[in-house]
């Protein structure tokens, strides 16, 4: 008995930094998630159902084009800086210049776009001030402003990047109550200013809490740009699969539910906390690990696949359980509010199940490989979330998102066990090159 507990105490005492570091960056991504589910409950209750559901389809698309801004910069600065911290001035210019840059594209297209997509719907009109308000506050304000977490993240600085995300969702509530509760804002066009100014107040801080660490060097490394471009497609596939819904939903179904059916995202893209609070932790180390061979950090993987499960589970079944009271919380009105978040809460635990996988084969450099999945998966299943919403919304769009979480599940595993097991081949010896699976 007591040679046991003292194998326990040292197991925990070994592993008790990365036990820290999660409750800590988990803790914060908490309070951000928290602090959302506060906006959005503030701003559907202001907004109404008719207006907030034309909101959630603006956001959809904005969701969209900020994984584009930037076109995935920040995964090279992250995976450079965590190896070589001299290397950030030249990175933290190539991420300005290309957030510069795709920005200003993606605000005039967007607005463009959404101007004509939102003729189509069911819903009120939006006008271009409105969406150009939007598309800048939602896009390059909130890649500049995710640019400072990935900074210190890159450096190592775990408290000042988790001191960044809970004062972005704390800067985003505050805005939400000044404009909805106190000055009494109940229009898209009032919130749109609002929010626009907001963001830009904390994209300025977040400059100043990076100005001590050194004046960018503005060059675009044209070696980082393909890395950057198969880095930026995967999150861009992924986020228009997972915004297709809350687009075509609207053309089939009255406005008032998209209200209702995105809220329940909205909720779930804050639940997914549990599993990003890990993987960001996870994300340096398995940089570091994977440098002489992908094969090094499967272990790694393996027990962060154990830790993410649990965590997956444990909020699934906690949003099943307090669903029928969020009502209360964002308004009577939204009442299929319910019925779509038990639907839908499962899948968090899929996407524990190949988050590992995928960031593994990320880390270790093999953006190729992980494009080849999550685009493959994210584009072929927005066409299949499409087709099933068409015929059977809501309820066949939640069976197609469950269909697509499981494809990827068994895809990124089976392409990075075989990936390592052709790396541990080459380190006992050389051997002959095999393709990835098709």
């Amino acid at each position: 008995m007591g040679k046991g507990r003292k194998d326990i105490g040292r197991i925990i005492r070994s592993h008790r930094p990365t036990l820290v570091g999660y409750v800590l960056s988990g803790g914060s991504l908490a309070s951000a998630a928290l602090s959302q589910l506060v906006t959005f409950a503030i701003l559907a209750r202001a907004l109404g159902p008719a207006e907030f559901g034309l909101f959630v389809q603006i956001s959809a698309v904005t969701a969209i084009a900020v994984q584009i801004c930037g076109l995935g910069a920040s995964d090279c600065l992250l995976r450079r800086v965590s190896r070589d911290p001299a290397s950030y001035p030249g990175l933290l210019g190539h991420n300005l210049l290309l957030i510069g840059l795709s920005g200003a594209a993606l605000v005039a297209g967007g607005v463009a776009a959404m101007s004509s997509w939102a003729r189509l719907g069911s819903g009120p009109s939006v006008d271009m001030p409105t969406l150009a308000l939007l598309f800048l506050g939602n896009v390059v304000l909130v890649r500049l402003i995710l640019l400072v977490e990935t900074v210190f993240l890159g450096l190592g600085q775990i408290h000042a990047a988790n001191r960044a995300v809970i004062g972005f969702a704390a800067a985003r509530m505050v805005t939400a109550a000044l404009a909805c509760l106190l000055f009494k804002v109940s229009s898209l066009s009032d919130w749109a200013l609002w929010q626009c100014g907001g963001n830009l107040l904390y994209a300025l801080l977040g400059a100043i809490w990076l100005s001590p660490l050194g004046r960018p060097r503005l060059a675009i490394l044209r070696d980082e740009l393909r890395a950057g471009l198969l880095f930026a497609s995967q999150f861009a596939a992924r986020a228009i699969r997972s915004n297709v819904d809350l687009l075509v939903i609207g053309l089939f179904t009255p406005i008032e539910t998209v209200g209702s059916y995105g809220v329940a995202r909205r909720i779930m893209d804050a639940s997914y906390l549990a599993i990003d609070a890990l993987n960001r932790l996870l994300y340096p180390r398995l940089a570091r690990e994977s440098r002489d061979g992908l094969h090094l950090a499967l272990p790694t993987a393996r027990r962060a696949l154990l830790a993410a499960l649990a965590l997956g589970v444990t909020t699934a079944l906690t949003l099943f359980v307090l669903a029928p009271w969020l009502p209360a919380l964002f308004g009577r009105d939204y009442r299929d509010l319910p019925f779509f978040l038990r639907c839908l809460c499962g899948t968090i635990i899929l996407v524990g199940a190949w988050a590992a996988a995928v960031d593994l084969l990320g880390a270790s450099g093999r953006q190729d490989a992980r494009a080849w999945i999550l685009n493959s998966a994210n584009l072929a299943g927005s066409v299949v979330i499409a087709v099933a919403t068409w015929l059977a919304a809501p309820v066949g769009t939640c069976v197609a998102l469950y269909v697509i979480e499981v494809a990827i599940v068994i895809a990124a595993w089976l392409v990075l066990l075989r990936l390592a097991r052709k790396h541990r081949l080459q380190a006992a010896g050389p051997v002959e090159a095999s393709p990835l699976p098709s």
